[in-house]
């Protein structure tokens, strides 16, 4: 029996590495996610190269694409090369500017630290261009301006930004509900959601299990949900009506929150131009030292 054709564009790859993920041993679960949250690192660099930083032994990439139906993991990384350059033509010079700047840096102490952390959020910001569809930012505004109220679910680093979110929402006039994990109330006050309102959901690697559950379990009940996590492959996508991925890439720190900052407030600012019609240029106000006067 002729064995099927491996996929010949990025888009199928995807598909089917999201159709199989399931299945996968945990090793190749891990290549799977390294390669649909780092596309344009796939693109440009060597498999040894991205063995050595993830981990995982360069003979388990050259597997995994064999048992995708290629050759080797030459033939995988052609897709994602193909990709480059016809979406992100300048970001393998951007690599390489980075690299070149990384690579100059001589001092090992907090200065030198300082800068390779805005260095690579910088990176990380610019990337957010590339992976984050406009399409996908429209979407999730409509729905956010659309609910009757917006219930927001964020857990451990996650948290500080659907709190940024809460705030910027809050002050366009829109009505929101923080899921609020203390006391230990999250799960039943989920459990009032319905299906004209709308859960934003936030999570990353590793997955808070409770903000997981909740979203499966607001998604079963007919209520959209916007998800910003990590990745296509991320617990939440399954669940998400319109997932925003931001990719994480290696930082001094455990995982730097400047790219998810950065989304949470355009998302925010797209909300308010749903919401400010008779407006030419949408604005959010915000709270000043006056206003908390008048109130005490």
């Amino acid at each position: 029996m002729t064995e099927p054709l491996p996929p010949s564009d990025y888009e199928s790859l995807i598909r089917l590495i999201h159709d199989r993920h399931d299945e996968m041993s945990r090793t190749y679960q891990k290549i799977a996610v390294y390669l649909t949250q780092n596309p344009n690192d796939v693109a440009v660099r060597s498999v040894n190269s991205i063995a050595e930083e993830y981990g995982i032994h360069a003979s388990s990439f050259v597997r995994f694409a064999q048992s995708l139906g290629y050759s080797g993991f030459k033939d995988l990384q052609g897709l994602f090369q193909k990709r480059l350059a016809t979406a992100a033509p300048g970001f393998e010079s951007r690599v390489h500017a980075l690299e070149q700047e990384l690579q100059s840096r001589s001092d090992l102490a907090d200065a030198g630290f300082f800068r390779d952390l805005v260095v690579n959020d910088a990176a990380a910001v610019q990337g957010l261009l590339d992976s984050i569809p406009s399409e996908s930012l429209a979407a999730a505004a409509d729905q956010l301006a659309q609910a009757d109220t917006v219930y927001l679910l964020g857990q451990l680093r996650s948290a500080p930004v659907v709190e940024l979110i809460r705030y910027l929402l809050t002050m366009v006039g829109k009505r929101c509900l923080l899921l609020d994990p203390s006391g230990g109330l999250a799960t039943h006050m989920a459990r009032t959601i319905g299906p004209r309102d709308a859960l934003l959901a936030v999570s990353f690697r590793f997955y808070a299990n409770e903000v997981v559950t909740i979203t499966e379990e607001a998604a079963a009940r007919g209520t959209p949900i916007i998800a910003i996590s990590d990745s296509s492959l991320s617990p939440l996508a399954k669940s998400a009506s319109v997932l925003l991925a931001v990719p994480e890439h290696k930082s001094l720190i455990s995982r730097s929150l400047t790219a998810p900052i950065c989304l949470a407030q355009a998302l925010a600012l797209a909300v308010a131009a749903k919401l400010e019609t008779d407006s030419v240029e949408p604005s959010i106000p915000f709270v000043t030292g006056s206003d908390q006067n008048r109130r005490s």
